[in-house]
């Protein structure tokens, strides 16, 4: 059973900085799609940026494409996610998700989580004008 732990959200005034950490137990390293969402208050959820384990390709949003940074470091099971120049439009909930898709997978991870990946409970990112 995978079980993923998210930390590092806070508050921050715009063109601030934060990283997110995504802590995986439970988990073979490679052959999963990691992923950061997000989920603003009345909102849908948003895929923000996607990375592919045994190979470390990524995906961004358009909306978040030269800020953010997904990161993945395979010693400590962990996934991150560098959020720079933040704007007041990306307070939301994050969230980190697994999804299982194997070692020889191609293409992008974007798309390939559902409500039946793994989900963490979620860290509060708060952006101030």
């Amino acid at each position: 059973q995978v079980q993923l732990v998210e930390s590092g959200g806070g508050s921050v005034q715009a063109g601030g900085s934060l990283k997110l950490s995504c802590a995986a137990s439970g988990y073979r390293s490679s052959g999963y799609c990691m992923g950061w969402f997000r989920r603003a208050p009345g909102g849908e959820r948003e895929e923000v940026a996607t990375i592919y384990t045994a190979r470390g390709n990524t995906y961004y949003a358009d909306s978040v494409k030269g800020r953010f940074t997904i990161s993945q470091d395979n010693a400590k099971n962990t996934l991150y996610l560098q959020m720079n120049s933040l704007k007041p439009e990306y307070t939301a909930m994050y969230y980190c998700a697994a999804q299982w898709v194997g070692p020889y997978s191609s293409g992008s991870c974007r798309g390939r989580f559902s409500d039946h990946s793994y989900w963490g409970q979620g860290t509060q990112v708060t952006v101030s004008s």
